[in-house]
């Protein structure tokens, strides 16, 4: 749902900026106008089908069976991705990597929905009893920004994961400690993550969500649902405009400042975001079978779901992992990960540019003599792009990263790898 940009940059080396442009207002027109209701509606089906066969009667009961279903479920798979690295891998079973990665990831989505129910209907109970709703939410939201986790606030469509072969399995944690060096405090660290930082995002998507249901409209729902619509579209289009000058101020700062900057713009796509979710899944509810709510919300459920999954983006409907504010180097701290036509060009010309250094290195006669040196890291994955530096006159040198996810910056400035 949420993803790192580290090492992501909008620049296609090689293209005209007219091209680039298109590619990028293309892959944000995705992310928005089809991944993003994608998402909702597979959240809004699961949401409410467990709302309908978790104990309906006992509201309490049924949050505590959410929140043990999600925690439980998001530790599991956080505390087994190396296991499911290993033993789901395509050089194993392609396959069985393609069945068993598409179920993991429709479990997964279970599980996220789950564990935002169960805390988010848990809040409710206790606001219901004690008061306080917006002053959990002010703190949660501190609390957020002072561990520079403000930007797990963000989901679609300001995120846009993709099926990729590599790091299919990856749960990044709060604290990054490596499981084969400290397995204790590792586990300390996924608890953490998972019940700590997933229950305070939660807790600000609840609080905001509930502001909007009392200020925005409350006594016409569907014209609260619309003006969400306008609010949350109009917003995300200003907030992708921004996104370059955003980036280059982020690039200039440092420190402090640099953070608070980022904070602000990651600020001002979760408004964004949570107005563009609370629309779509209103307007499902109003407008979409309503005389037979448990039809609609299957059908949203499972239809969704294989919409993303032939979309190849299933992964978009994930909540998992930790992602710590301006962790990327430069104006990379506010670079939505919204790739998806890009990456396929990206691997088109890498098929390109390897076709013509092999038919070099032939025509010499060389192989991979002193004439042609493709340094090339192979992983799993197809590798995406390709930058050849001369080094002399008689000799190319070709660098790839290490996963077909991260477009190195158009410049040559060395940048962070995650």
């Amino acid at each position: 749902m949420r993803g790192s940009t580290a090492g992501l940059a909008d620049a296609l080396d090689g293209d005209s900026r007219t091209h680039r442009t298109l590619l990028s207002v293309i892959d944000v027109c995705i992310s928005c106008c089809l991944v993003a209701p994608a998402v909702v509606g597979h959240w809004r089906g699961t949401w409410n089908l467990a709302a309908i066969y978790i104990c309906p009667e006992n509201p309490l009961l049924s949050s505590i069976i959410s929140v043990v279903i999600g925690f439980v479920g998001h530790l599991t798979f956080t505390l087994s991705q190396g296991f499911l690295k290993e033993k789901l891998h395509p050089d194993r079973s392609r396959l069985l990597f393609y069945t068993g990665s598409r179920l993991y990831t429709y479990v997964c989505a279970m599980v996220s929905v789950n564990a935002w129910r169960g805390s988010w209907l848990l809040l409710e109970q206790l606001v219901k009893m004690s008061g306080g709703g917006a002053a959990v939410t002010a703190v949660s939201l501190v609390a957020l920004a002072a561990l520079r986790c403000f930007r797990n606030i963000t989901a679609t469509p300001f995120t846009l994961i993709t099926d990729k072969v590599s790091q299919y399995f990856d749960v990044p944690t709060m604290f990054r400690v490596p499981s084969s060096r400290e397995p204790l405090l590792y586990v300390l660290d996924c608890l953490f993550s998972v019940v700590v930082v997933g229950s305070l995002v939660v807790f600000v998507w609840r609080g905001v969500w509930d502001l909007l249901d009392i200020y925005l409209y409350p006594q016409n729902a569907a014209w609260s649902a619309w003006a969400s619509f306008i609010i949350g579209y109009g917003l995300a289009l200003i907030t992708f405009l921004l996104q370059g000058p955003a980036r280059r101020a982020c690039s200039k700062l440092k420190g402090g400042r640099r953070l608070i900057v980022a904070d602000l713009f990651l600020l001002l796509s979760f408004i964004a975001t949570i107005n563009v979710w609370r629309s779509v899944w209103s307007l499902l509810d109003i407008y979409f079978l309503p005389e037979n709510p448990a039809l609609s919300n299957i059908i949203t459920h499972g239809g969704c779901f294989l919409l993303l999954m032939l979309l190849n983006c299933a992964n978009s409907v994930l909540v998992r992992g930790v992602y710590i504010d301006a962790e990327e180097e430069g104006g990379q701290c506010v670079v939505f990960p919204c790739y998806y036509l890009r990456l396929f060009f990206q691997k088109e010309r890498v098929k390109k540019r390897q076709k013509r250094l092999e038919s070099i290195s032939v025509e010499r006669g060389d192989g991979e003599g002193p004439g042609v040196q493709p340094l090339i890291s192979k992983t799993g994955a197809a590798p995406v792009i390709v930058k050849t530096t001369p080094t002399s006159a008689n000799h190319i040198v070709v660098h790839l990263p290490i996963d077909n996810n991260e477009i190195p910056p158009s410049d040559d400035k060395p940048h962070k790898d995650t």
